[in-house]
C-alpha cells in the first residue's frame, strides 16, 4: 500500500464520524472526513444525552457550549397515555450528582454544529460531495475509494449510519423494521397558544398501547420538542405505504387529552420510519472498522444512539493510546470492549419499547410497578449511564 494520506479516513460526518474525528485528533492523529452530502449538516429535532456522554464532552472541552446551546431539564418523568397519570420519574439533579456529568437535551443539528466547529478549531481535514462506494484494505492500512477519488490512511472507519454500504464487508445483514413510525415537531416555544398543562422543565414520556409521545424543551427554553411514535397496522399487514398521519391520529385516539392535544403541533408533512438492526459481533475487516450507527443501529427508547455513537470515538482512542498506537490491537481491543456494550444496549432498547407499549393485564402490572418505584432506585440505568 501507498503511504497513507492521513492516519485515519472517516466515511460519513454526522454525529458519529465527527465525534469520532475528533477524539482521534484530540489523541494526536490525523484525520479526514468525508462526506458525501454537499454541505455537512443534520436533520431532525432533538436528542437526549445522558451522563454517560456527557461526561464524555466534558473531557472534550464541549460540555459547556452544549449546556448552553441546549437545556438541562429537571426530571425525566414517565406518565401513561391514557389516562396522564404520571407512573415514576428520575430527579436528574440527584443523578447528576450520583453520575457525575448532567443530563442534557439539545437540537440534533445544534450537537453537530458544536462537532464541526470543534473538528475544524483541532484541524480535522472536513471534505464534502465526496460518496465513499467501498475499501480496500491492505497490509498497515486501508483505502476509501469513491467514484472520484481514493483517500488512504491506516485505519478506515466507517461511519455511514443505519444503511452502512460498508457495514456489506462484515455482514449480509439488513435494517430491521420495527413497524413503528415517529413523528416529530420542534416548534418556538412562543407558538404554543397555553402551557399550563406542559411540564416545561422536564423530559415527559406517555406510555400507550402501540404508541407514546415524548416531550421536552430545546434551545434554552425558547423551543418546544415533541415525538409521536406509533405502530403502523399497514406496517405488520407488509403494505409500502405506511405510517401515514391518518394512521397517527387513529393510533393516539385512546390517549388522553393532553397527549392528543399535541399531535396538532407535528411536522405531518413527513415521518421517520424506526429500524434497528441485530448486534453483530465482528466489527472489523482488517484495518476498517465500523461505528456509531453503522455498527449499531438501535431503537430509540433509551435514548443512547448519538450517546452511544460518542462512546465509540472515545473508546477507539483511548485502545490506540493504550496500545501505544498500535492499529491492528486498537482495533481489535476496540470491537472486544463495544460489540459487549452495544449489543446490551440494543437489546434493552426493544425491552423497554416493550415495556412502554404494552395493554391489559400486562399495562396494568407495569403501572403498578412503576408506581411503586422509589424516584431514588437507580438499578435499572446504573449499567448504562456510570460506565
Amino acid at each position: 500500500m501507498n503511504v497513507p494520506d492521513v492516519d485515519v479516513v472517516v466515511v460519513g460526518g454526522g454525529i458519529g464520524g465527527l465525534g469520532t474525528a475528533l477524539a482521534l485528533t484530540r489523541s494526536g492523529r490525523s484525520v479526514r472526513v468525508l462526506e458525501q452530502a454537499p454541505a455537512f449538516g443534520e436533520v431532525g429535532a432533538g436528542l437526549q444525552m445522558a451522563p454517560n456522554a456527557t461526561r464524555l464532552l466534558r473531557s472534550w472541552g464541549l460540555l459547556d457550549e452544549v449546556i448552553g446551546r441546549g437545556y438541562l431539564p429537571r426530571r425525566l418523568v414517565m406518565r401513561d397515555a391514557v389516562d396522564g397519570s404520571e407512573l415514576t420519574h428520575l430527579d436528574l439533579a440527584d443523578a447528576q450528582r450520583r453520575y457525575g456529568a448532567p443530563y442534557v437535551v439539545i437540537h440534533r443539528s445544534d450537537l453537530h454544529a458544536v462537532l464541526l466547529d470543534a473538528c475544524r478549531a483541532a484541524g480535522v481535514d472536513l471534505v464534502t460531495d465526496a460518496a465513499v462506494t467501498g475499501v480496500e484494505t491492505g497490509a498497515g492500512g486501508a483505502t476509501a475509494v469513491g467514484t472520484d477519488r481514493s483517500d488512504s490512511g491506516h485505519l478506515v472507519v466507517a461511519a455511514d449510519g443505519l444503511g452502512s454500504r460498508l457495514r456489506g464487508r462484515l455482514s449480509d445483514d439488513e435494517p430491521v423494521s420495527s413497524a413503528y413510525v415517529a413523528y416529530r415537531g420542534a416548534i418556538p416555544m412562543s407558538d404554543l397558544a397555553d402551557t399550563s398543562e406542559l411540564a416545561l422543565d422536564d423530559v415527559v414520556v406517555f406510555v400507550g398501547p402501540g404508541c407514546h409521545l415524548v416531550q421536552y424543551p430545546l434551545r434554552r427554553g425558547e423551543m418546544f420538542n415533541q415525538v409521536a411514535v406509533f405502530r403502523s397496522p399497514r406496517a405488520l399487514a407488509g403494505e409500502a405505504d405506511w405510517g401515514t398521519p391518518d394512521e397517527l391520529d387513529a393510533a393516539f385516539a385512546g390517549t388522553c387529552d393532553r397527549v392528543r392535544g399535541a399531535l396538532g403541533h407535528l411536522w405531518r408533512d413527513r415521518w421517520w420510519r424506526m429500524f434497528d438492526r441485530e448486534p453483530i459481533g465482528r466489527w472489523a475487516d482488517g484495518r476498517m472498522v465500523l461505528t456509531g450507527d453503522a455498527a449499531h443501529p438501535m431503537l430509540q427508547y433509551l435514548a443512547q444512539g448519538a450517546c452511544q455513537a460518542l462512546e465509540d470515538a472515545d473508546e477507539l482512542a483511548g485502545q490506540l493510546d493504550k496500545t501505544g498506537g498500535d492499529w491492528d490491537r486498537a482495533v481489535a481491543g476496540y470491537a472486544e470492549v463495544r460489540t459487549a456494550r452495544t449489543a446490551r444496549v440494543q437489546r434493552t432498547a426493544r425491552r423497554w419499547g416493550e415495556l412502554w407499549h404494552c395493554d391489559g393485564l400486562f399495562r396494568d402490572t407495569r403501572n403498578a410497578l412503576l408506581r411503586d418505584r422509589d424516584p431514588l432506585d437507580y438499578r435499572h440505568v446504573d449499567w448504562l449511564y456510570a460506565s
